[in-house]
């Protein structure tokens, strides 16, 4: 993994956009010592990084979320620990943002800081979700994101899912999706992200080039 030392996840509700930063967030920790996880979602009350904290403890990597306790509580509550964590140079740090304009507007707040330094942003692209599933709405989603956050994006990941029923022609699909998307905007695939028990029946040159083998740890086993 060589992307730059922030990096920030976003992308459409629905997207997988936080199941695919706490798998990054762990791989990273396989290579590097100091990772840590910013949750900066403000917007959805369901699926946050913040949920998976005693995950996080046991493997080493430091959680940054608002000032409330309660995860259910949905409230623009930011801390000053952001600052820190986005300029610390010794960290690896993953910015895991709302997944809207709205939400990404919370970045705006720190687009100055950011901006100082190399960064990356992915935009995680579901062609599973209706108001992503055409190169044209994925493209006008993405740019209302840039808009609102005052970032622009840096890396596309393809992360076309049905949580556990997903297929590999799901992940084919998205791939054609994410290449035009990419070809349009001349923002590189930087990976292909699917279940690992859907990876193994992959054949998809392209695909595997890039493929980032994800577990649902955002989904307990009793979800579907």
């Amino acid at each position: 993994m060589y992307d730059r030392r922030l990096v920030i996840i976003t992308g459409h509700y629905g997207s997988g956009k936080t199941e695919f930063a706490v798998n990054y967030a762990i791989k990273l920790k396989e290579q590097f010592d100091n990772v840590i996880i910013v949750d900066m979602d403000i917007v959805n009350p369901y699926f946050r990084s913040r949920e998976k904290r005693d995950l996080f403890n046991k493997e080493g990597i430091k959680v940054v979320d608002s000032n409330i306790k309660n995860v259910n509580v949905d409230l623009p509550a930011l801390p000053a620990e952001i600052s820190g964590a986005i300029l610390n140079k010794n960290a690896k740090t993953i910015l895991d943002v709302g997944g809207d304009p709205v939400g990404a507007r919370v970045l705006s707040r720190y687009a100055e800081d950011i901006k100082s330094i190399e960064y990356d942003m992915f935009f995680v692209i579901n062609g599973n979700r209706p108001q992503t599933n055409t190169c044209d709405k994925a493209i006008k989603y993405l740019r209302a994101i840039e808009t609102a956050s005052g970032l622009k994006v840096t890396g596309l990941i393809n992360n076309t899912h049905v949580l556990k029923d997903t297929s590999v022609e799901d992940v084919e699909r998205g791939h054609e999706l994410t290449k035009k998307v990419s070809w349009e905007t001349d923002i590189p695939i930087r990976y292909e992200s699917a279940l690992e028990k859907v990876v193994l029946n992959i054949n998809n040159k392209e695909i595997l080039e890039k493929i980032f083998p994800i577990n649902l740890y955002m989904r307990e086993d009793w979800m579907s």
